[in-house]
């Protein structure tokens, strides 16, 4: 066999070990990929390295019902209250490292968050900022799980293993407002709320916060992005919706709301399909508090 054709074989052979490997050792989906079915889940729960995270709010219940093996995450550990009135704003990292540590989290885990859909995106964009690459949300929650009748525990939550994370901050994963301010045109900016505080006919939530939205932002409500059945939309669905927004041509998706909470969700989609998404995470208030200018209507 000549020289160059034996060469074309060995790397053939080590492309093969290679990706054997990888099948071998369970690596998660694509980055791109962030969304993970119930059967798919229930193929894994023997994983070692599997965290399953319950988000616990004040809809979800953890000792009436949840994943055999899930540990609670309370979601107001991970989105506290901040400075200047700012609700639901990002913990110190060191809070974090706590709280997931506890609930055995590793740098090596590989996590999946359930749990209503707005908390656990939240849960998720926690989690990506700080530098956690191997998340997924469970596509329908636990609704998806009981629909396909799987086996639901209850009771407290099991004793678990402290894990060792040590989460870096990913800054370019957070809009601030003076940021929006530089690069509005070259960005897809979302405002993610409903009609009503979209143009600002609410009065501002009734006077809590400015009434409109950010000028150059496109409206597109989180709630449209998931079924009635509480799955996500397919893929295709999905970046159409995005691309209506202005998500195209490559510009970096930016979601806001009111607190940063919903918009975490458009934060999540946008991740999901593979775009740079950045969040808000002050929102309309921080901006209202900034002085900065509103626009009513459409």
């Amino acid at each position: 066999m000549p020289t160059e054709a034996r060469l074309i074989a060995r790397v053939a052979v080590l492309v093969i070990a290679l990706l054997t490997t990888v099948v071998a050792q369970g690596k998660p989906p694509s980055p791109a990929g962030r969304l993970i079915a119930a059967s798919d889940l229930a193929s894994r729960l023997n994983d070692s390295r599997l965290v399953v995270l319950h988000v616990v709010d004040r809809t979800s219940s953890y000792d009436e019902g949840h994943i055999p093996g899930a540990r609670p995450i309370r979601y107001d550990r991970v989105a506290v209250d901040g400075t200047s009135g700012l609700g639901a704003e990002l913990p110190p990292l060191a809070a974090l490292e706590q709280v997931f540590e506890e609930a055995g989290v590793s740098d090596a885990s590989q996590v999946v968050v359930y749990g209503n859909t707005v908390t656990a995106a939240r849960v998720f964009f926690t989690l990506d900022v700080a530098g956690h690459d191997q998340v997924m949300l469970l596509d329908g929650g636990l609704r998806a799980w009981q629909a396909e009748r799987r086996v639901i525990a209850s009771g407290p939550p099991p004793a678990v293993k402290r894990g060792t994370w040590t989460p870096r901050l990913q800054a370019a994963r957070m809009a601030t407002a003076q940021w929006i301010q530089q690069e509005a045109a070259r960005v897809a900016l979302v405002d993610v709320r409903p009609d009503d505080e979209f143009t600002g006919a609410d009065g501002g939530m009734g006077g809590a916060h400015v009434p409109g939205h950010i000028d150059g932002a496109r409206q597109l409500p989180w709630n449209t992005l998931v079924g009635p059945e509480g799955r996500f939309l397919p893929a295709d669905q999905l970046r159409a919706k995005l691309g209506a927004a202005g998500a195209d041509g490559g510009k970096p998706v930016v979601s806001y709301c009111m607190v940063g909470m919903r918009a975490s969700v458009v934060y999540f989609v946008a991740r999901h399909l593979g775009f740079d998404a950045k969040l808000y995470d002050g929102s309309i208030i921080d901006w209202g508090q900034r002085g900065l200018p509103t626009k009513r209507g459409r």
